[in-house]
C-alpha cells in the first residue's frame, strides 16, 4: 500500500527526473531510502551527459549500495523511482538482494506514452520487473504523480527543458 511517504519519495524522483531532463537526458530520477525511511543516495539519469548507457539511477543507487550497506540493510531498504526498472535494472536490483521498489510510472505506460508521441521502441524488450526478477516486492505505478512523469517524457519529446 503506497503511504504519504512513499509520494513524497516519488515526488523528489520527478524533482531528480526534471533535473535530468533539464542536463539533455531522460527524465528518470531514484531514491535509496533506508528501512528506518532515511535518504541514503539520490541519483538522476545520466546517459548521455556522461556518454555511459548503463548510467541509469536505479543501477547507480544498487551499486552504490553494494559498497556501502550490508546485506541486511539492502534487503529493508526501498528504491523509489519515477519509472518502473528496465530489465538492467531490475536483475541488478534482484541479484544484490535489494528491498522494495516503488515507481510512479510502469513500463506499460511508457511504452504506451511513446506510441502517443511517435517515438520507435527501444532496443531491449519492455519487460515489467515482477517478468524479470518475479521475486520482487514492486509498488506502482502511482495515479497523479505517473501523470507528472508523463508530461515530462512528453516534453523531452519536444525538446522542451523544463
Amino acid at each position: 500500500m503506497i503511504s504519504p511517504a512513499d509520494i513524497i519519495h516519488l515526488r523528489s524522483c520527478v524533482r531528480l527526473a526534471r533535473e535530468a531532463l533539464n542536463a539533455g537526458d531522460s527524465p528518470f530520477g531514484s531514491i535509496l531510502v533506508s528501512g528506518d525511511g532515511e535518504t541514503l543516495k539520490e541519483d538522476r539519469n545520466q546517459v548521455v551527459t556522461k556518454a555511459d548507457v548503463t548510467r541509469h539511477p536505479e543501477f547507480t543507487l544498487v551499486q552504490w549500495a553494494q559498497k556501502n550497506l550490508s546485506a541486511e540493510e539492502r534487503a529493508a531498504a526501498t528504491v523509489y523511482t519515477s519509472g518502473e526498472h528496465c530489465p538492467m535494472c531490475a536483475s541488478a536490483h534482484a541479484f544484490a538482494g535489494m528491498g522494495r521498489i516503488v515507481y510512479a510510472s510502469s513500463t506499460a505506460q511508457l511504452v504506451a506514452w511513446r506510441v502517443e508521441f511517435g517515438v520507435k521502441a527501444g532496443p531491449v524488450a519492455p519487460l515489467a520487473i515482477k517478468q524479470v526478477a518475479p521475486g520482487l516486492l514492486v509498488e506502482g505505478p502511482v495515479a497523479g504523480v505517473d501523470e507528472e512523469v508523463k508530461e515530462l517524457h512528453r516534453l523531452k519529446q519536444q525538446g522542451v527543458n523544463v
